[in-house]
């Protein structure tokens, strides 16, 4: 029984302990973040890319706003005019204008507005090709904010990795002046290995704070991007190791050719500024307005009035044309001619630069996803190299330069390779900034 006892209260003990030693309130894991979960992220905080969205849907209401000025309005007025009597006669009002001394107007109104050179499907045509313009500009900020996510988050994936090899090349040669410092002990080296050892131990220290500093400062730079609010307290999945295929250069131009938004963009501006010449040119046209009005217009507010109706209808058509105005209408043609002319060389330089852009961003492409074997292989064959020269050192046969140029070598082909694969991932971004996705 007393034993019962004393474990139950060495249970208690432990239990207590163990409780005691867990914080009140424990930080939460870290977020893990993917590449698609970054570009989520971005598109949800950027300004920017907000900023073309915004301007794509008020370039959408600008062109309902223009289809609506096609068509005829209605409207509904009520008025009530007050006039003095004209002396004997109290029921005659005193002003021409006025047909009653109490009078109720209550209509409603039909309108429509026709130019008869088509200024206003022209007004149309403009606000159709603006959202086209906006929409374009919209996917280039989108395609753009991919290749930003990509370069910051690969950058930050090669931090972490520059970071790791920084650390094996510090171990490396710390083992290495420990072993320099055993053999100088044993009278099998000079003391100058040691020297040369405690040189690159003192280097890759350095560098590792280096790394270390670089890799927060990526970190920095993906958390202002990505989130709402500023948090660092998150991992990046590291996909390098898993390279996006490269589609053939014939399929690739033909999607280029098909999907480029800043031809598409370029495309929309010349036909924005060719309606543009259009609405202007029209001003000089005459403009027909005809409207209907039905309801009421009485001295008394009531449909009818000793069995006789109040209600009734009247139209008029009113033919506006314009004689004058001191060269303002042909000023704002010339305008609208010039802005068409400009965006025919925007046009044009756009197309050139396309098929420029294409074949550079392509053959980086290809180039960096060619190199990727190469650059593996001779981060293999210098880790090998490596344990080679280590083993000739210790059996005397090479010297301490050779294992701290073996070190180096190991260091810089690691880094390499890392930084070979970050670059095939952001220039196929940048190629599908032209392709779309692939």
């Amino acid at each position: 029984m007393l034993r019962t006892f004393v474990l139950v209260c060495l249970a208690l003990t432990v239990s207590c302990a163990l409780l005691a030693q867990q914080p009140l309130n424990p930080s939460p894991a870290p977020l893990t973040v993917t590449l698609q979960d970054a570009l989520n992220l971005a598109r949800k905080n950027s300004s920017t890319y907000h900023a073309a969205i915004t301007d794509a849907a008020v370039a959408h209401e600008d062109k309902v706003q223009a289809r609506a000025a096609l068509l005829p309005g209605v409207s509904y007025s009520t008025q009530y005019l007050y006039t003095e009597g004209n002396g004997e006669h109290r029921n005659a009002p005193s002003f021409v204008a006025n047909n009653f001394v109490h009078e109720y107007i209550a209509q409603g109104n039909g309108h429509e507005n026709i130019n008869l050179a088509g200024g206003l499907i022209s007004d149309y045509r403009r606000a159709t090709a603006a959202e086209a313009l906006a929409q374009a500009r919209r996917e280039i900020a989108n395609r753009g904010l991919v290749v930003t996510v990509v370069q910051n988050f690969y950058g930050l994936i090669v931090a972490q990795r520059y970071y790791s090899n920084a650390q094996q090349a510090a171990a490396e040669s710390e083992h290495f002046l420990n072993l320099s410092q055993k053999l100088e002990n044993g009278g099998e080296v000079a003391h100058s290995d040691v020297v040369k050892a405690q040189i690159q131990y003192n280097s890759t220290s350095r560098d590792l704070q280096e790394a270390s500093l670089a890799m927060e400062k990526a970190r920095l730079d993906l958390s202002v991007l990505i989130f709402p609010t500023f948090n660092e307290n998150f991992s990046a999945v590291d996909g390098l190791e898993l390279p996006e295929p490269l589609p053939g250069i014939e399929e690739a131009r033909t999607m280029a050719a098909r999907n480029n938004p800043e031809l598409h963009a370029a495309t929309a501006a010349l036909q924005l500024a060719r309606h543009e010449a259009q609405s202007a040119w029209a001003a000089h046209f005459p403009t027909l307005t005809l409207d209907v009005w039905y309801g009421i217009d009485s001295p008394h507010f009531a449909s009818s009035m000793d069995r006789v109706s109040n209600l009734g209808y009247s139209a008029a058509a009113t033919l506006n044309v314009p004689i004058f105005n001191w060269g303002a209408t042909q000023s704002k043609v010339k305008q609208a001619e010039l802005r068409k002319r400009q965006s025919e060389v925007e046009l044009s330089a756009a197309q050139r630069e396309a098929i420029a852009n294409f074949r550079n961003f392509y053959a980086e492409a290809q180039t960096a996803r060619a190199e990727l074997n190469s650059l593996r292989q001779s981060a293999e064959l210098a880790s090998d190299s490596l344990r080679l020269t280590n083993l000739r050192y210790q059996a005397g046969e090479a010297t301490a330069l050779e294992v701290v140029d073996a070190q180096n070598t190991l260091v810089q082909a690691k880094n390499a390779y890392d930084q070979g694969q970050s670059r095939y991932r952001i220039a196929v971004a940048t190629l599908q900034t032209l392709t779309g996705a692939f």
